[in-house]
């Protein structure tokens, strides 16, 4: 199992490049759980819109099941990710935040 943990402090945001991914998730905090649809991936992190939004600054746990042929393998790639909540924004039907990935590991 590999695992990547970075110091949020260095990781740029905003600055990678993010792919517009339709992916059914569940954002998990201590609290509860929260059914999303992601928006856009990024290797920093992740938009996805949601009927609730976890509060910002709380962390979460998620897995992102990457498709074979997005990935460009023969298998899908789950990812299980920790991550925070970073903000919120809404327009007058939807519901999205922005969430960083702080580690994440590849599982079988």
């Amino acid at each position: 199992m590999a695992t990547l943990q970075r110091s949020y402090e260095t990781v740029p945001v905003r600055a990678a490049v993010r792919f517009p991914l339709r992916l059914e998730i569940v954002l998990r905090t201590i609290e509860r759980q929260y059914p999303a649809v992601t928006e856009d991936v990024s290797a920093n992190g992740l938009l996805f819109t949601a009927e609730s939004l976890p509060p910002i600054g709380i962390e979460v746990k998620f897995d992102l099941t990457m498709p074979a042929e997005i990935m460009g393998g023969v298998d899908d790639v789950l990812l299980h990710c920790v991550g925070r909540i970073v903000r919120h924004q809404r327009t007058a039907d939807r519901q999205m935040a922005a969430a960083v990935i702080d580690e994440y590991s590849f599982r079988g």
